[in-house]
């Protein structure tokens, strides 16, 4: 049929053309609206830091601006490279760098001591094929630290957006992302061949001074909405102003301002290797379960 979509493109959440398009606009205000990227570098840090295992060769994956350059300082962090697929957000990284999709890395197997990824991976298509290729990349015993933005963030302004659509024209428009669940992170890196998975969550409250300041700030992270199956017109004034309206009504603070929920998951995983920790073998406890907690153990009919 003339006009119709490859089949991959029509189930592919986001318009990832759309979203560079954004990001290259936003590039060089980037540094203005950063903070939740500073808040996870500061994060990965504080993890790397403990971590007794010398990482030679790192890459940061959807470097936006090259704020995890930073971590190339730790002692335990060598030679790091940034990998972004818009050349605008790339050029203010420091150090190497390549231009590349995060869905196609240019990295040979097992050439990787560390991957860091920084609130980029939720706007892939194919976390799972991403999640496999970084395993491939990575060497025995390399570590994946990554930090995506998970789904319960914005749920004040999908609500918000669905209610006043329906009321202005009828039918909601997709417009915040559907992110992946903290209940199914572990899960997509077991699959994917990574040891000893672990997800942490980190629920943020954020306050603005209205919900279109809030929109403003998306704007300029290059985070407005880019999903695949929104309407391809521009909102309307009313939707907007509507939207404004029940957000403030809902999530109004008391003092003027807003509130917008933000979810950063975090996932620790590491390639496999020999002198991982192992589960022990089913049937090889010492102690029962009943002794161990101190408890009677009682047999079902």
């Amino acid at each position: 049929m003339t006009g119709a979509k490859p089949l991959a493109e029509q189930h592919a959440p986001f318009d990832r053309a759309v979203l560079a398009r954004r990001r290259q606009r936003a590039a060089a205000r980037a540094r203005n609206h950063d903070f939740l990227l500073r808040r996870v570098a500061e994060d990965f840090a504080a993890r790397l830091a403990i971590v007794q295992r010398q990482f030679d060769l790192a890459v940061n994956l959807g470097a936006h601006h090259g704020v995890l350059g930073e971590l190339a300082d730790l002692t335990n962090v060598g030679r790091m490279i940034h990998v972004d697929g818009v050349a605008e957000m790339l050029a203010q990284c420091p150090g190497e760098g390549i231009v590349a999709d995060e869905e196609a890395l240019p990295f040979a197997d097992e050439t990787i001591d560390l991957v860091v990824s920084g609130l980029a991976l939720q706007w892939v298509n194919d976390l799972p094929g991403v999640l496999a290729q970084i395993r491939r990349a990575l060497k025995p015993d390399g570590l994946l630290l990554a930090a995506l933005i998970g789904g319960g963030s914005l749920v004040e302004l999908r609500q918000a957006f669905i209610e006043a659509e329906e009321e202005v024209t009828g039918g909601a428009s997709p417009r915040v992302a559907p992110f992946v669940d903290v209940r199914d992170l572990g899960g997509l890196a077991q699959r994917a061949g990574f040891a000893l998975p672990v997800v942490d969550r980190d629920a943020i409250t954020l306050t603005y001074p209205s919900a279109l300041a809030l929109m403003v700030d998306l704007k300029a992270m290059g985070a407005s909405n880019a999903l695949s199956q929104r309407r391809r017109v521009p909102v309307t004034r009313g939707v907007l102003a509507r939207a404004a309206a029940i957000y403030e009504t809902r999530f109004g603070m008391g003092d003027g301002r807003v509130a917008a929920s933000i979810e950063i998951l975090t996932l620790t995983a590491w390639a496999p290797h020999e002198s991982q920790q192992k589960p022990l073998a089913r049937g090889s406890a010492q102690m029962r379960l009943a002794d161990a907690l101190g408890v009677k153990e009682e047999r079902g009919e």
